[in-house]
């Protein structure tokens, strides 16, 4: 036994022995270590897909959603992917985004019903109103006016000699929407093809009465025609104003000038001033007429 000790002893005690054995032990961990790294990153991991393309605005039910393995890898390395089909089902896809077929469900893309903003009539300035002008395939020149597009408005109209009229009635106006005739953004399927119907500004509510004056007059047969820019036209856009004064005082002429509208307080409050004098003009008629009956008598 003690033989024994010695000889383990002075094998430890040996320096090539002890720098063997630890090079042998720092590559078994190595080994180990990798082994482990490997086995997590391609271990399969199930996370949610969409079953079939989700388009812009649509909540996302059961039927939508599907299953898939993945590698750990790519989960640790995207933080954004949604792993649980609880954190997709009902929810909605962020406006102006797609989700293609067999896609991964990623958390930017998804928002509660609350958080939907509307495309339209999300941030409209104070004193601005939506603007519809009616459009189809040909005069958005092959469905090539985009949302954000910074575009002008020309009017054709006949003046009282049959002559035409044709010039820029507004200049730099930011298309908000295109839609189709079911009020669909045409933009937001990649599959489905669909057909502009209208285009949707914001404008300061005198310029919305411009052009909805515009769209009503019957006489000298007005038309609005949108014109698209060059890309440096919407990146530097300039003020949104009326182009011609002209143009303007032509649609201006074929119309009235409706007053501001009193507010009903001021009606309210008109109403009854006109009550206390009309009580009062009563009252003194009717001491006029004693006062008169009283002289005869004394006569």
């Amino acid at each position: 036994m003690g033989n024994l000790a010695n000889t383990l002893k002075r094998f430890l005690g040996n320096k090539n022995t002890v720098t063997i054995i630890g090079v042998l032990l720092g590559i078994v961990v190595l080994y180990m270590g990798y082994n482990w790294r490997v086995n997590q990153a391609v271990t399969p991991v199930t996370v949610p897909y969409a079953k079939q393309e989700i388009t812009s605005r649509t909540q996302i039910t059961e039927e939508m959603v599907g299953n898939i393995s993945v590698p750990q890898s790519m989960i640790s390395s995207s933080s954004n992917i949604i792993t649980s089909q609880a954190d997709v089902i009902g929810k909605y896809v962020t406006y102006g985004a797609i989700i293609p077929i067999n896609s991964l469900f990623y958390s930017e893309l998804l928002v509660t019903e609350d958080s939907m903003p509307d495309s339209a009539f999300a941030d409209i300035p104070d004193d601005y109103t939506i603007y519809s002008l009616s459009v189809n395939l040909h005069s958005t020149y092959g469905n090539s006016i985009y949302p954000g597009n910074y575009i002008d408005l020309y009017i054709k109209a006949v003046d009282d000699d049959n002559r035409v009229i044709f010039g820029k009635l507004i200049k730099s106006i930011k298309v908000l929407a295109v839609k189709d005739a079911q009020g669909q953004h045409v933009f937001e399927s990649a599959t489905e093809a669909r057909t502009p119907a209208e285009l949707l500004f914001a404008v300061p509510n005198s310029m919305y009465s411009l052009l909805m004056k515009a769209g009503y007059v019957t006489s000298g047969s007005i038309e609005i025609i949108p014109v698209p820019r060059n890309a440096s036209y919407s990146a530097n856009p300039g003020d949104t104003e009326v182009s011609s004064e002209y143009l303007q005082s032509f649609i201006l002429d074929q119309t009235v000038a409706i007053p501001d509208q009193i507010e009903e307080e001021e009606i309210i409050d008109n109403s009854g001033e006109a009550n206390n004098n009309s009580n009062n003009n009563n009252s003194n008629s009717s001491n006029n007429s004693n006062n008169t009956s009283s002289t005869n008598t004394n006569q």
